[in-house]
């Protein structure tokens, strides 16, 4: 006989855990902004100089990397931002 197709009832749904990047954010917290907008730029460098079937697979990886440094930019503008707010906080009281 084969199973009934009958939805499960008995587990209730359960809260996700929040995402967590240690490396990511002890990266931004301990790296200049200036190095880490230069995260990329040897590698970047490395795809430039592909030749030959290896073009296609470089471009992609290229636009991959572009989204990154976007995203790491857009962490690293908080941060300073963050820290800026966090300075002028201290003497409004």
């Amino acid at each position: 006989m084969p199973p009934s197709a009958k939805p499960s009832t008995s587990a209730p749904a359960q809260e996700l855990p929040a995402p967590s990047y240690p490396a990511v954010e002890s990266l931004l917290e301990a790296t200049p902004a200036e190095e880490v907008r230069a995260l990329f730029a040897p590698v970047k460098a490395g795809l430039a100089d592909l030749k030959g079937p290896k073009v296609e697979q470089g471009k992609k990886a290229q636009a991959a990397i572009s989204r990154a440094e976007e995203l790491l930019e857009l962490l690293v503008e908080t941060r300073e931002r963050l820290v800026a707010e966090a300075k002028g906080a201290k003497g409004r009281k």
